[in-house]
Parts: structure tokens; C-alpha cells; sequence
């Protein structure tokens, strides 16, 4: 009868990897690795090893070395050199562990939300087609072409600062009478009515029929939807030419 029983090791991925499992599985501190323990522990598990790969041999037989050079130094009676100043020649070692645990614990994460994201199931898109294909008839940028609202406001500016010079210094002091105020949509329908079919309007000087700051700016928004709407169009003959107006009903 047989009574030969086969083990089968852990795979490692490396040197490394090997002697980060012997710390934990012994509990030893990483910081203060007992080098005699760790490096027998290693040498016997590669005494066991069964790697036809001499590549992957080859980087564990180096580490082996490495052990069994600092175990060495360990073992031999310490120089004469102050204790501040004596360098730990396990140091090197740890500070390979320790980079190498942080890279293996991140790729552990990575691995943990990459499956999480392999559950993640996502609606199908369900926009109706008349939403999806819908496209406005009227590009306001097409409109405007090259009069910029940067233009319009300095237009806008400019009148709004003869308003105030037109402030009678001794009757503005005099109390307020609160007028009715107008509405922007009251303002485009009036507007839209009384340019109805006309070109050539000079926008300075419909501006400036407005009687009033208030009306003025109500004025100002209104020709901007109209633009916006599609019902007038803006155009510039010359580099600071007067800005005009046409009406497209």
C-alpha cells in the first residue's frame, strides 16, 4: 500500500511575495525581521520547490543569497562604528517589502473593484425618437453672424449713458411717480408689431425712442429674443458701422 501523500505548495509570484507570507504566516514584525529564522524558513522552502522555469528559479536563488549575506553580516561581531552611524543591513530588504505589500494590497483593491464593477448593469437608452432627432429650426448664431452681443451691449451702454446725462440735475431730485411697469413679452409684442415687414432699422436709434432706463432695458431684452426666435436678424455692414436690423415676417 502506498501511504506517500503529495502537498502541494502555495504559488508565489515571486521572491518577494514568498517572504512577505513567511513574516505574516510567523508573525514577525516587518521592521524587525529575525533574519536566522526567515532565511532558514526560505532556504527550506526551496529545497521543496519543483520550478522548471530558470528564470523564475533564478530571482528566487538571488534572494536566497541576499538572505544569506545579510544573515551573515548579522552574525559577525559589529565594527568599530558609533551606534548612530551603524546601518541596519536588513533595512534595504524592508524597504523592498514594504513597497512591494503596498503595490500588492492596491492590486487586491483594483481586482475587488473590477468585479464589483462586472455587476453594474446600465439602462438602455429609452429617449423617445421625436426628442432624439429634434433640431431647431433657426441657429441664433446663424442670425446674428458677425454682430457680436459684445457689440449690442456697447450700443446698449452707450445709450444708457445719454439717458442719465439727459437727468434734469434740479427736477430728478423731485419725488418719483411710479409708472406701470412693462413687461419684456408686452415689449417683444409691441416691438414685433411696429417693425413688422421693415428693414434697414438702425438699432441705435430704435434704442433711442425709449423714453425711461426701465423701458430701455426692456427694450434691449426684446430685441434679444427676437433675435433669439428667429422673427429679426442683425447685421453689421462695415467694421463700426451702425448695427441694423431687418424683419424676417
Amino acid at each position: 500500500m502506498n501511504n506517500k501523500i503529495d502537498i502541494k505548495l502555495n504559488v508565489f509570484e515571486g521572491p518577494l511575495d514568498l517572504l512577505l507570507h513567511l513574516i505574516e504566516k510567523n508573525k514577525f514584525n516587518i521592521f524587525d525581521i529575525p533574519i536566522v529564522e526567515i532565511t532558514d524558513q526560505y532556504l527550506e522552502y526551496l529545497d521543496d520547490m519543483d520550478e522548471d522555469d530558470v528564470g523564475v528559479m533564478s530571482d528566487f536563488l538571488v534572494m536566497a543569497a541576499t538572505l544569506v549575506s545579510i544573515k551573515a553580516k548579522m552574525l559577525l561581531p559589529p565594527e568599530d562604528v558609533p551606534e548612530e552611524e551603524e546601518e541596519d543591513p536588513r533595512q534595504e530588504l524592508v524597504n523592498a517589502l514594504l513597497e512591494y505589500k503596498m503595490y500588492k494590497y492596491a492590486a487586491i483593491e483594483l481586482k475587488d473593484m473590477e468585479l464589483d464593477a462586472g455587476k453594474v448593469f446600465y439602462k438602455a437608452p429609452s429617449i423617445p425618437k421625436e426628442v432624439k432627432d429634434f433640431k431647431e429650426d433657426i441657429d441664433p448664431a446663424d442670425i446674428i453672424k458677425d454682430t457680436t452681443l459684445e457689440k449690442l451691449n456697447a450700443i446698449f451702454t452707450d445709450i444708457m449713458k445719454r439717458q442719465t446725462e439727459r437727468l434734469d440735475p434740479v427736477r430728478s431730485k423731485f419725488g418719483n411717480i411710479t409708472k406701470e411697469e412693462i413687461n419684456v413679452e408686452d415689449k417683444m409684442v409691441e416691438l414685433r408689431a411696429s417693425i413688422k415687414g421693415l428693414r434697414s432699422i438702425n438699432f441705435k436709434t430704435l434704442l433711442e425712442k425709449e423714453r425711461g432706463k426701465m423701458n430701455l432695458i426692456v427694450s434691449f431684452l426684446a430685441v434679444l429674443e427676437l433675435i433669439k426666435i428667429g422673427v429679426i436678424e442683425v447685421r453689421q455692414n462695415g467694421l463700426f458701422e451702425d448695427v441694423i436690423i431687418d424683419s424676417l415676417e
